[in-house]
């Protein structure tokens, strides 16, 4: 949990001035979505959320390389679109 703590408020807080309760919750919630969608390297580079379950692999080497930024460009998360 600590780990996780420290990364949202090195990659994400340490970004943004809060300017209220509902802006952090905002803030927070975005940074939640991002961080289960992202490979772990601690986790042999697997995604923690359920995309991977669905055949989703943003590692594959066929298609085009889309980005998906979050919070005004700060999170950024790349992958492949599957090929059609």
């Amino acid at each position: 949990m600590e780990r996780r703590i420290q990364s949202l408020r090195r990659e994400c807080l340490g970004h943004f001035v809060p300017v209220g309760l509902k802006h952090l919750d905002h803030l927070v919630a975005r940074y939640l979505e991002h961080y289960q969608e992202r490979p772990h390297q601690g986790m042999d580079n697997k995604l923690l959320g359920n995309s991977q379950a669905a055949g989703h692999d943003p590692r594959g080497d066929e298609g085009e390389v889309v980005c998906r930024a979050r919070l005004g460009g700060v999170l950024r998360q790349y992958e492949r679109r599957p090929a059609a």
